[in-house]
């Protein structure tokens, strides 16, 4: 699929236990994330959270971070999401991707080997360095936070 932005390229490497498996792949043009599956079968209980296995590991281009978020109708229809989310998967990390997925829910969520876990979501990374200062400027809403805004 190709899309109008300059695509990065990210290096994929085939687990045993992911042969098989479709890779992450966006399921329509404009789609943002890249549906991500899992390499096992497992049940995820009420209150329950596990990290599920992909079978894959990648390398992410320097200056570029992958992140991992729920999948919408997961978390409408059974409660099941990505904690930690969004999830980063830095640039230098090398092990096995896996999703941390929590079932939020009341009734037992079987996860089936090849079933669609969450979204994979390739983002730039801007680096940052803090100076510290005596004093900072002032702004209208000044230290209002949490629901502060809007009334």
């Amino acid at each position: 699929m190709t899309h109008p932005l300059a695509d990065i390229e990210i290096r994929l490497k085939r687990l045993p236990h992911g042969q098989g498996l479709p890779l992450p792949h966006y399921a329509t043009d404009h789609a943002a994330g890249m549906d991500v599956v899992s390499a096992e079968s497992v049940i995820l209980e009420p209150g329950a959270r596990l990290a599920i296995a992909t079978g894959f590991a990648i390398a992410i281009p320097v200056g570029y971070e992958v992140q991992v978020r729920p999948r919408s109708g997961l978390a409408l229809k059974h409660g099941i999401t990505c904690l930690n989310t969004p999830g980063t998967i830095d640039a230098d990390y090398r092990g096995e991707v896996k999703v941390i997925l929590a079932n939020l829910g009341s009734e037992p969520f079987p996860i089936a080997r090849g079933e669609r876990i969450a979204q994979l979501v390739p983002a730039p990374v801007q680096h940052a360095r803090f100076a510290e200062v005596d004093e900072l400027d002032e702004t209208a809403r000044g230290i209002g936070g949490f629901g502060s805004t809007g009334r």
